[in-house]
């Protein structure tokens, strides 16, 4: 199986794809690892060819867990992945989310990709996942659900989670589907 984790800034895609992940017992590839390089370096922007070449090769492998909705890659990872997990929530959860994210992550100190952490000042750049998920969140939507309609899509199985409370159902699915017999005691064990 390849899943492919998706959903606007602070929807949890990274929490979900280490989740299925751990259940499955495939690779995690986390895009936000491979693009911020030490100092907040953006990949993306200062060397755009050497991301897509490192995600390249890590999506090179027979199975994985990847998350993120970073467009230079989308049209390899996406063709390449069987599954896909849309975290559709609405914007008050979502902001719910990533305020509390930025809080925590700020206040902790928490060591995010190659030593960053977030600190308060951030908050001020339009960049900022806070600000980003709420100019983001609608056009991030609408563009999900286009471009699932389309025919290069078509080989996706897709789920769509508008609540938290249906990622259980999803994981059960998923575990089934790559025939991984786990009750719910077993599952939230390995949560």
């Amino acid at each position: 199986m390849r899943i492919v984790v998706v959903g606007t800034s602070g929807a949890g895609k990274t929490t979900l794809a280490r989740r299925i992940a751990a259940l499955l017992e495939l690779p995690h590839i986390e895009l936000d690892a491979i693009n911020w390089q030490s100092g907040w370096r953006d990949l993306t922007r200062h060397d755009p060819e050497e991301f897509v070449r490192r995600v390249a090769e890590a999506i090179e492998a027979e199975a994985w867990v990847t998350d993120g909705n970073y467009g230079p890659v989308r049209d390899m990872v996406w063709p390449r992945a069987t599954h896909l997990v849309w975290l559709d929530y609405e914007r008050p959860v979502i902001m719910a989310r990533v305020i509390s994210r930025t809080f925590f992550r700020a206040v902790l100190r928490t060591e995010l990709w190659a030593g960053n952490r977030e600190r308060w000042r951030q908050m001020l750049r339009p960049s900022h996942p806070i600000r980003w998920a709420w100019s983001t969140w609608e056009r991030r939507r609408r563009e999900t659900a286009e471009r699932l309609a389309q025919r290069e899509c078509a080989h996706l199985v897709v789920f769509r989670l508008r609540r938290s409370t249906e990622v259980q159902r999803t994981l059960d699915l998923l575990a089934g589907a790559a025939g991984v017999q786990l009750s719910h005691a077993a599952a939230a064990r390995r949560r």
